[in-house]
Order: C-alpha cells, then structure tokens, then sequence
C-alpha cells in the first residue's frame, strides 16, 4: 500500500511561477514590510551602540574623578592621611664606614607620631638599647630623639623629638576588631619611606601562647599584610586612617603580626607617668627588666608555625623544634658572633630550646659566654656569643 502523502494533490504549476500571479500592491505591501523590518533592526541597533557608549562613558568618568572612585581608591585614602605621621628610624652604632670613615647605622625601622609636640611610638628591638636615634620626617626633615620609655615585654618604646603641630596619626580601638576587615601596613623598610602593603586581619587575637611567648601576656594582631624588617614599629592602619596596630613581625609569607592598640594606649599612659616622673627627679629611666643584651628578635616556632616555614623552606625539614631569628641587629653581639636572620636556635649551652622563654633564660643565668646551636638550611652549627650588660 502506497503512503497517503503520495494521493495529495498539489496546485503548484511549474509551467507558471508563483509570482505571476502577485498583483503589485503585493509587491508594494510586503517591500514595504522588508524596509519597515530593516528600519526596526537598525533602529534597535543604534539605541543599543548609544546606551553602551553613554555607560562606558560614564563608568570612566565615575573611575576617574566621579562618585564611585573613593570604592576603588579607598587605599590611597587611607595613605594619604596617614602618611604624614609615619618616620623613618635609625640608630648609629660605633661601625664606622671603611672608606669615607663616617658613622654607619646599625639599626633601622619605623615609628608614627601620635602627640603634636613629637612623640612617637616604635617597637622596642628598633631602638636596642639606645637612648639617642636619628628620625626623619614625612618630609625629609631630620631630628635627633631621645628614646623615653622603653617595654621589652610588650616590645614597645617612646622617642620624643622636638616640634609643634606636627602630623599625628590617632591610636584607634583595637578591641572591636573581626577576622576579614581591610588593614594597611606603612613604614619605610630599607629606609623607602611611607612603603605600604594591604591585607585582611587573619585573626584579632592570636595569644602569645600560640608564638611561644609565654612570658608575655598579651594577644598579636595577625594578617597577611607582609611587614618587612623595616616596617617594624610603623602603624597598622584601619580604612579610617587609625593605627589598630604596630607592625611587629613577619613570620613568613602571609604571616605577620602587630601588636594592638589598646595596649599600645595602656603603654602611653604608663610611658606618661614615666615622662613626669622622671621630670620631677631629673632622672633618665626605662622600664625593662633585662640586664644582658645579644640584639636579636625572635618568634617561638609552635607546631603550626613550623611546619608553615617548613613547606617554604625545604631545607630545613630536619628541624622539629627551635626558635626563630627575627632580626638581627647590626654590631650587636649576636651578629658579631655571627648569628645571621633566618637561623633557628635550637639549643643554648646544651639545653634544648624550645620557646623564646628559653632563650630569654640562657641569655639571664648563661655565663659570660653562650655557645649556640644554630640550624641554617642543611647546615647545623654552633657559634659563641658574649651578651652585652645593659645599663
């Protein structure tokens, strides 16, 4: 049986066109539909290339200079305010240039004025155990200050330089602060001033405990904002332009900590009692504990910390505990006996060192000398180092 569709009639004609047929209003009626459709099209089209150029337009005039600009440059702002307070400090030890014979520094960081008349706030491994440093100014001003207060525990001190109205920075809340939030890191490493880095706050109280600080009671400020050796002592700035933090230390990449305002405004208040006090007896003091000195600054390496310097570092994959040399000052006696940045301790005198309360307790009851145990990549090596007495 053959399929139904072959029994359909068709009235198609193939001797005679289907357009023979058409009358010409047809032709009229449905060119002017094809001219209609194209002017619809073409219409539609340039709207659309309008409305796209208006927006860019627009977008790059509120990039640039408009409205929304502050959303894109809220880091800059934050520079900008805060800069001016932020200085450069350097302390000159007794090394003397070998060709031109001029006194070269042995120490450098950073600090931020936070009273008018010239006080400022640094860390206390910036300044050693000077009493005179050299400070520079946002705007190349040098000065000569005096170093007040100092706070090993809390590794906080004051210098005063003289002054009036000078930039300050203003010391923020530090207790308010939640893991995310947007923070800036200024100083002027390698004597760049106002160097800055951004980053989120990684945790707002990371305890002592967890760096293996256990002699100091107080909670670190992490983030991974990179804070150089010379960012040391600079403000951690919130986007308000307040210092939530002094920069402190950077264990790795990724991994820095500061020290929070609140005690930093804690220290101020005992740092101003000091000021009368010492006003009133004509006296010169500083309030530290520590009798011997070897110019290091150090981070207790805990289980987590390791094994993060230890992915960075795989030389060092041998090494399951110690502590870690920060930053070592120039002509101090650590760097004379030849301890350098980056070596683990590890033992002192024959005493395992596990935490930097160790280190602190060898350096007090250790003798004249102290014979250390150092990791530095596959190498493990001992050196000699004769603490200095501080006065």
């Amino acid at each position: 049986m053959q399929p139904r569709y072959l029994h359909r009639k068709t009235s198609l004609n193939i001797k005679e066109p289907f357009w023979s047929k058409l009358k010409p209003y047809h032709l009229l009626t449905a060119g002017s539909a094809l001219i209609l459709c194209e002017a619809i099209r073409r219409s539609r089209w340039l709207s659309n290339v309008q409305a796209i150029e208006k927006v860019d337009v627009s977008n790059h005039h509120n990039s640039s200079s408009g409205k929304n600009a502050k959303h894109f440059n809220f880091i800059a702002d934050v520079v900008e305010k805060a800069a001016p307070a932020v200085v450069y400090i350097e302390i000159s030890g007794k090394l003397e240039h070998p060709f031109t014979g001029k006194t070269i520094a042995v120490s450098n960081g950073s600090g931020f004025i936070v009273r008018s008349d010239g006080l400022i706030i640094t860390n206390a491994h910036v300044v050693g155990n000077s009493s005179k440093v050299k400070v520079r100014l946002n705007d190349g001003t040098q000065k000569i200050g005096l170093v007040q207060a100092v706070d090993s525990v809390s590794d906080l001190a004051t210098i005063k330089i003289s002054g009036e109205n000078l930039p300050t920075i203003k010391l923020g809340k530090s207790g308010n602060l939640r893991p995310g939030e947007w923070v800036v890191a200024m100083g002027s490493p390698l004597q760049l001033s106002n160097t800055v880095t951004a980053g989120i706050i990684s945790s707002a109280n990371r305890k002592s405990h967890d760096l293996g600080l256990y002699n100091k009671d107080i909670s670190y400020i992490q983030t991974d904002a990179n804070i150089n050796f010379g960012n040391s002592g600079g403000p951690l700035v919130n986007l308000e332009g307040e210092a939530i933090g002094i920069n402190t230390m950077m264990v790795t990449t990724g991994i820095s900590f500061a020290i929070p305002s609140d005690y930093a405004n804690e220290f101020l208040n005992k740092a101003a009692q000091l000021e009368e006090r010492c006003k009133r007896n004509k006296d010169i003091s500083q309030i530290d504990n520590n009798d011997r000195y070897i110019g290091i600054t150090m981070v207790t390496l805990t289980p987590d910390l390791l094994m993060t310097y230890k992915v960075q570092h795989r030389d060092l994959m041998h090494i399951d505990h110690g502590v870690l040399v920060y930053k070592v000052v120039i002509g101090s006696p650590a760097e004379i006996g030849g301890m350098k940045s980056g070596d683990i301790i590890t033992e002192i005198n024959g005493k395992s060192i596990l935490t930097s309360d160790d280190v602190y307790r060898a350096i007090e009851s250790g003798g004249e000398k102290l014979t250390v145990s150092i990791a530095r990549g596959h190498s493990m090596l001992k050196i000699s180092i004769n603490p200095e007495i501080v006065n």
